[in-house]
């Protein structure tokens, strides 16, 4: 047993923290960096990751807390991870282990050496149905399990809203939990077995001891029997108190939360009990995972109440009728998605009342799930001040699940609201005492001046806030931490667990005393002394921690330089705002790209400095400083850059709008001021002072970009890849082909067509089309009458002066146009995009952009607002539609669709995300690979398997030529395929 004097008071681990909340000295010496990583890569066929952009890029999770690591280490196999250990063993140097990185209490940041399991490490070693269990590396994805379970009508009970992108061992650190643990429970009840590593290097697997086997693991002597005779002597100790203490609630999280799986009448389940240690007693290595039933049909039954409070209440009576879940949604989220524009469609499905409980049934078919949710529905309609609501699969049951969660996202950043935050969001009660527990704790946000939403997992108790606390000045941080000690009270009287889901980590591990008392605050020093007693895995988390208010994210003494910048980011208030935007949920990180786009070069490389977030952690630590010292000059930023599309698919599809393309240009204008870029940069950056000069003598420049050798040296020197094919300049540009018509001003009326750099010198035939389009619906189309350009080539390779130059002249030169309200209507989506996006934050205060965004249009969306003079044959047939990254996220794609339906075209939006090309990207030499890769994921696959018949649309011109050149296969552009069905 530990000595009890070794045992810190709370107040004597308040007083270790300083302004800013910094920890004054660390109780671990530092090892030897240089040493320690010579090893490493002598030990293991990973990769070793000690360098300032690596560190950098693992010293936050999803939390407010910052902690540099030493370094990362990416095991590739299971030897790894035992080498890398004996390793960092014999240099003493502490462990962190980390999966997803979404831990929201501080659990997977640590001065430690990192070991991110979530690369390499990620297969589903057995799936057997029968017995319905899995055997998994601790880096799987939780979707991977369930999505190849499903196949045979089974799936992982817990399921948390980063099901698409956390992994199995995060979830085993934290004790996960999810929706639907009103069936299935947390994820400590569905773990069978875990394959473990200790700091002192013993490897073993645990699980549920008999007596027999106990006796002859003790009987065979060494450290197994070492480590099974403490935890009996252990369990024996503590067994009494553990019963006593241990709060009987579903949601039961905080602390060492599962020793009660010790005791006889829970099968001495070592397994169990090791859940939810959050890394801070081994090292998981595999995990036999218990999988339930998943229904075959599923509906939901959503009720409307006056006030959340009211809806709480009801929890337990709905409980009576056995649904697989119980979730609650207040009219404050509600609200915040609305400000927001969140999923504004979908809140037309829930019925009258302020505040919600979705209810979820299943059954083997929609009738029996159906009956179900009509009983409850039925019960509910004898009441008043409620309504409820049946909604089944084929009305929108997944529309109200993206409400719901979009908890998260729809609560941070929400304009004219202050900023929230994690810190104390995810506290547990029983059922039965929700209601009356949420008043008071939201007499408590009223006491001190927080505004919060109040939803989560009501059927096990659970509610979760993001609170509008200051966590910026040290007064607010003194405020907090007395909320917190008031709001643990709270919890505690109520019998109540501080965490019902996210763990402690270091957000609440200081407040463990009140919930568990000093016993047994003592008992868990002693079972992670039995498992690590050098205290080196993950130090300073749930025992003895590091104070709440050290190692903030921000705080008192984050200082960011003021910054002059191109863009303005008014939304994020300034690029420090927008640095700081990204709340690390880890969303870009998922696996597929189902209905989003973002993160296409994460999908390739599943690297975390690939990922949005991963961006987005650069480019904070840039101007936080610590391992990144550089700022704009700053080379590990750019190279975490380098791979970024610039597809604007985080715009839309990150939870909090990161918008990293807009990041990227900006960082890139700074960091290449007064400096040579890549040679890709003048050949596709210049892009539109190329195609005019080529334009002149097109079939002399179509000599130096078509023939052979001569056109490797032409690729050679402009730093394109050998492996691409150059766009031919077309011999006839279409705004010559345009003036030579020589059309008379007509009092129909007017429409400007944007003669956009590649549909005027590369495409003619698209702009063409859609003249022919535009005047069959009876407008006279007109064009600028000088070469004009977007500059959308200029941002990804940050020239950003050039880039206003450009637009200054548009806005000059249209002015007519601009007081007339003339629709511009654009072909393609990236220049479109850049007038609906990029044109505003460059100059935010000029009225003439304003007036162009709003009169800008993509063709699709105007022919759509003009249905009525659409006069077009539905002519059916087949197709495959690749959306353009831009379209997707600026200008949406609900005109194309609708476009298409009036066409009669069966389609198909294909599921491929980004297609890879991205402009300049896919034809440098330097990410050719890269992008080649991402549209060899999903998208060219598809196209090569289509049927000849199946028309293949693609509005983008990079889109187009990443297709024709991967497949051989034609494309076609909208305007293009209306012109087919037009009756000109």
């Amino acid at each position: 047993m530990l000595k009890t004097d070794s045992r810190r008071s709370l107040q004597e681990r308040r007083r270790r923290w300083t302004p800013g909340g910094r920890i004054k000295s660390a109780s671990i010496p530092a090892p030897d960096p240089d040493a320690l990583v010579h090893e490493l890569k002598a030990a293991i066929q990973g990769e070793v990751r000690f360098s300032n952009g690596d560190r950098a890029l693992y010293a936050t999770d999803a939390s407010n807390y910052r902690q540099v690591p030493i370094g990362v280490v990416v095991p590739k196999t299971t030897e790894d991870v035992v080498k890398a250990v004996e390793v960092c063993r014999r240099h003493e140097a502490p462990l962190v282990a980390r999966g997803g990185g979404t831990s929201l209490a501080g659990q997977t940041c640590n001065t430690a050496v990192v070991i991110d399991f979530s690369k390499y490490l990620n297969r589903i070693l057995e799936l057997d149905p029968e017995r319905r269990r899995a055997r998994v590396e601790p880096g799987c994805i939780l979707d991977a399990l369930r999505d190849a379970a499903e196949r045979h009508h089974l799936t992982f009970g817990p399921d948390p809203a980063t099901h698409s992108h956390n992994t199995l061992g995060g979830m085993i650190g934290n004790n996960s939990c999810g929706v639907h643990s009103v069936q299935a429970g947390r994820t400590a009840d569905n773990v069978e077995a875990l394959d473990i590593l200790t700091y002192d290097g013993l490897r073993l697997s645990v699980g549920p001891t008999s007596d027999s086997e106990l006796r002859s693991i003790l009987a065979a002597g060494g450290r197994r029997a070492e480590i099974y005779r403490s935890l009996d002597a252990f369990r024996r100790r503590y067994a009494d108190l553990i019963r006593e203490r241990f709060p009987k609630i579903p949601r039961r999280v905080s602390g060492y939360a599962d020793l009660d799986k010790l005791l006889p009448e829970n099968g001495f389940d070592i397994a169990k009990a090791l859940v939810g240690t959050e890394g801070t007693c081994v090292t998981v290595l595999g995990a036999t995972l218990a999988l339930v039933p998943s229904p075959r049909e599923r509906v939901l039954v959503i009720i409307g109440f006056p006030d959340i409070f009211q809806a709480a209440d009801m929890v337990p009576r709905i409980l009576e009728h056995e649904p697989l879940a119980v979730e609650g949604i207040d009219h404050f989220l509600v609200d915040s998605m609305l400000r927001k524009h969140l999923h504004e469609s979908d809140m037309n499905l829930l019925p009258q009342g302020c505040d919600w409980l979705v209810v979820e049934f299943g059954g083997e078919t929609e009738e029996e799930a159906a009956e179900k949710g009509r009983r409850l529905v039925a019960q509910f309609e004898a009441l008043p001040h409620a309504e409820a609501k049946l909604i089944c699969r084929d009305e929108a049951e997944e529309r109200i699940w993206a409400v719901r969660r979009a908890g998260l996202p729809g609560s941070a950043y929400v304009p004219d609201r202050p900023e929230t935050w994690e810190g104390w969001e995810d506290t547990a009660v029983t059922p039965e005492s929700l209601g009356d527990y949420l008043r008071d704790l939201k007499a408590l946000f009223d006491k001190y001046g927080y505004i919060s939403p109040m939803y989560g997992h009501f059927g096990d108790g659970l509610v979760h806030c993001r609170v509008s606390f200051d966590l910026d000045s040290e007064e607010g941080i003194e405020t907090w931490r007395r909320f917190l000690d008031e709001a643990a009270d709270l919890v505690v009287r109520y019998g109540g667990s501080l965490s019902g889901e996210h763990g402690d980590g270091q957000s609440r591990a200081d407040l463990l005393e009140k919930m568990y008392g000093p016993e047994l605050i003592q008992a868990f020093r002693e079972f992670k002394a039995i498992w690590d007693p050098q205290g080196r895995m993950n130090p300073g988390k749930i025992v003895d921690p590091y104070p709440i208010t050290s190692n903030l994210r921000l705080g008192p003494s984050y200082r960011p330089p003021k910054l002059d910048t191109h863009f303005h980011f008014e939304e994020e208030g300034g690029f420090q705002g927008a640095v700081e935007r990204c709340v690390g949920v880890g969303k870009c990180r998922r696996h597929d790209s189902k209905d989003q786009v973002m993160c296409p070069s994460y999908l390739v490389t599943h690297e975390e400095k690939s990922s949005t977030r991963g961006r987005a952690r650069m480019l904070f630590e840039m101007l936080h400083g610590g391992p990144l010292t550089k700022g704009w000059r700053s080379d590990e930023v750019e190279d975490a850059l380098k791979l970024c599309l610039a597809c604007k698919g985080c715009k839309s599809d990150c939870p909090v709008n990161v918008d990293m393309a807009t990041y990227k240009a900006e960082f890139r204008a700074h960091y290449y001021k007064r400096r040579l870029r890549p040679r890709s940069a003048y050949t596709m950056g210049l892009i539109y002072w190329w195609a005019r000069l080529g334009s002149k003598t097109p079939r002399l420049a179509n000599l130096t970009t078509q023939m052979p050798l001569l056109r490797n040296v032409t690729k050679a020197l402009g730093g394109i890849h050998q492996q691409r094919t150059m766009p031919a300049f077309a011999h006839q540009t279409f705004t010559d082909w345009f003036r030579r018509r020589r059309n008379p001003p007509t009092d129909r009326p007017r429409v400007l067509l944007w003669p956009d750099t590649f549909n005027n010198f590369f495409r003619p035939e698209t702009a063409i089309a859609a003249t022919r389009v535009l005047e069959a619906m009876g407008y006279e189309v007109t064009i600028p009458d000088r070469p004009l350009c977007c500059g959308r080539p200029l941002y990804d390779q940050g020239m950003l002066p050039t880039a206003k130059r450009l637009w200054r002249q548009t806005m000059r030169t249209l002015h007519v146009e601009i007081e007339d309200g003339t629709p511009i209507v654009g072909l393609e989506p990236a220049c479109v995009a850049a007038f609906k996006d990029e044109l505003t934050g460059l100059f935010p205060d000029d009225p003439r952009a304003r007036r162009l965004k709003e009169q800008t249009v993509f063709f699709s969306d105007f022919l759509c607002q003009q249905a009525e003079e659409l006069n077009v044959a539905r002519g059916g047939g087949r197709a495959y539609v690749q959306i353009h990254c831009n379209q997707h996220a600026v200008i949406k794609t609900e005109g194309e669709r609708h476009l298409l339906d009036s066409l009669g075209l069966d389609y198909r939006f294909l599921p491929s995300g980004c297609c890879g090309m991205a402009g300049a990207f896919g034809f440098a030499a330097e990410t050719y690979d890269v992008g080649l890769a991402a549209g060899e994921r999903v998208l060219l696959p598809m196209v090569r398997e289509a049927d000849e018949d199946v028309l293949i649309l693609a509005n983008g011109f990079s889109c187009r030529e990443q297709i024709e050149q991967g497949t051989g296969r034609q494309t076609l552009h909208v305007a293009e395929l209306v012109e087919k069905f037009c009756d000109l």
